[in-house]
């Protein structure tokens, strides 16, 4: 149109931008590509890698191009992920030729770039029971394929694969996590090494229990399809990051990984809530929270602030587990991740008086050791008690 002014399209991306962020706050229809670290802590003697186990792409029943999860896996800030695509259901096989490992192959040099450690695995997809088993860490991927469920899974194993258990409520009665026969064969064999707590949104508690009862590994996986941003925004005010395992390793490499894995060092993350056992759980807090100021001096009644700092990404949710026979302290309280957040306490007599070391009981609601249960933790602090 003669007259109209030109925009270059960087500029007009950056309009746009504004616009978007002015109207629209929590929408950007530009995205940058850049990665967002969740910020989970690592524990005493280990990394915490986040990781996403269970993803489809176009070679089974995804919707996307096998690179696609790796940049997808990069931005979310993950440090491991597996394409896992099922063996026995290609859907798309008129459109995409059938290949067991090409997911992988199109995907590593693109893993490689951006430091992402992509695990060969697939889906081994079998009838209710005993249902879906993910295989990772395999080395030929085609050769799984069995009609039946045991000569399948033998052969992942053959290879040192690390078995688990897809979403147990699948296709079962009542949409009930069930635990069959064919499962306790596959235990008593040890061809069954985890079992997914997680699956996107849904988290099961049965499935947790018997990871705790028969020494199976925590798993925590988005089972993706679409665009993983169809589902999940880190980005939204509350961070609603995917569903992924925490793997405690000794370090960022696929055999550390794989080490920690068959180790059951692992916790699963879904919502700001992390279910695993009580040995990861407690450190994580203790790790990711501090108190920035320990001591504080109360007079008769009187009371005191204590500023609490989260460190993590992870909001925590505290409630009081007990009482003191010297301070009143709140019931409740959540650290803001990020953030520091005030804890007022006071004295319950004018007549105490001295140094004494307490210890304030909560439990954190979101960390979760066996179903309905919650994690206890302590702030210690050191209160000087003095008479008005």
């Amino acid at each position: 149109m003669n007259g109209a002014r030109k925009f270059h399209p960087l500029l007009l991306c950056s309009m746009l931008a504004l616009v978007a962020g002015t109207v629209f706050p929590n929408q950007a229809l530009c995205r940058v590509k850049a990665r967002f670290e969740p910020r989970i802590p690592d524990i005493p003697g280990y990394v915490t890698l986040k990781c996403d186990f269970h993803t489809h792409t176009v070679f089974s029943d995804g919707r996307v191009w096998p690179d696609i999860r790796i940049e997808e896996a990069w931005r979310d800030g993950l440090d491991a992920i597996a394409i896992s695509d099922h063996i026995e259901y290609t859907p798309h096989q008129d459109d995409v030729r059938r290949d067991h490992d090409r997911s992988v192959e199109i995907a590593r040099p693109l893993a490689e770039k951006l430091g992402i450690i992509l695990i060969k695995a697939v889906e081994i997809t079998k009838q209710v029971p005993p249902g879906h088993f993910n295989a990772l860490f395999l080395k030929n991927s085609a050769i799984v394929e069995h009609e039946d469920y045991l000569e399948s899974i033998g052969r992942a194993v053959d290879q040192g694969a690390f078995i688990f258990w897809n979403h147990p409520p699948f296709r079962q009665k009542g949409n009930q996590s069930i635990w069959h026969p064919e499962h306790t064969r596959l235990l008593e064999k040890g061809w069954l090494h985890g079992i997914e707590v997680v699956n996107g949104r849904d988290y099961y508690p049965e499935a947790q229990q018997w990871c705790l009862e028969k020494g199976l590994t925590f798993l925590g996986t988005s089972d993706v399809h679409s665009l993983i941003d169809f589902d999940y925004d880190p980005h939204a005010q509350a961070g609603d990051f995917r569903p992924m395992t925490l793997v405690f390793a000794e370090e960022k490499t696929e055999s550390a990984l794989k080490e920690a894995l068959f180790a059951r060092r692992t916790a699963a993350f879904l919502e700001g809530n992390i279910y695993g056992e009580s040995i990861y759980l407690r450190p994580i807090f203790e790790t990711a929270v501090k108190l920035v100021n320990h001591q504080v001096t109360i007079t008769g009644k009187g009371g005191a602030v204590v500023q609490v700092r989260n460190r993590s990404d992870i909001p925590f949710r505290l409630e009081a587990d007990g009482e003191v026979a010297e301070l009143n302290f709140p019931d409740s309280v959540t650290l803001v991740p990020g953030a520091i957040v005030q804890l007022g306490v006071s004295g319950k007599s004018v007549e105490t008086e001295g140094r004494k070391t307490i210890s304030l009981p909560y439990r954190a609601l979101n960390l979760v050791p066996a179903p309905g249960k919650s994690q206890p933790v302590r702030f210690e602090l050191d209160v000087t008690f003095k008479k008005p």
